[in-house]
């Protein structure tokens, strides 16, 4: 299934929603460090509800750790300096999205590491910056899950 990624999360509820996204689509989620929070915030718990232990969820030390995780998988960014829409682009199951901080997005290192094939930006009207970090994560894991025809759902 597929991956969600969010390097080095902030707001403790997005990464909570997070969560919550992944134990119900099956998809995994890594999480880069280091967070801004701690990882007992009771706003992470109380946004992931009871869904921490359906969710598989993965820390790593850092982008190069998570990168050797995800070794052989295809990975996408989605960013608002990304070209590619996720609906025009066919994902395969075991994709994994990679989302930046909520302050600042991704390094521009990080950023160089991918193909403009592989940038992608959500659509949104002119003059708008960019979406919530829980809210882009699930638009985008929802269009994947929509192309694999929700695979495994009930």
């Amino acid at each position: 299934m597929f991956a969600v990624v969010l390097y080095q999360p902030e707001i403790p509820p997005n990464t909570g929603n997070v969560i919550r996204l992944c134990a119900n689509t099956g998809a995994e989620l890594h999480l880069v460090e280091p967070l801004g929070f701690r990882w007992e915030d009771k706003q992470l718990k109380r946004a992931g509800l009871d869904y921490h232990e359906f969710a598989r969820v993965f820390r790593h030390p850092d982008w190069a750790a998570a990168r050797q995780a995800l070794a052989g998988r295809r990975l996408f960014v989605l960013s608002t300096k990304g070209g590619e829409r996720p609906d025009r682009t066919r994902f395969q199951a075991d994709d994994a999205f990679l989302f930046g901080r909520e302050s600042s997005g991704l390094p521009d290192e990080v950023m160089a590491e991918f193909p403009p094939e592989r940038r992608l930006r959500l659509p949104m009207r002119p003059g708008q910056r960019s979406l919530n970090l829980s809210n882009a994560v699930a638009v985008t894991v929802f269009e994947a899950w929509r192309q694999h025809d929700f695979m495994g759902a009930g």
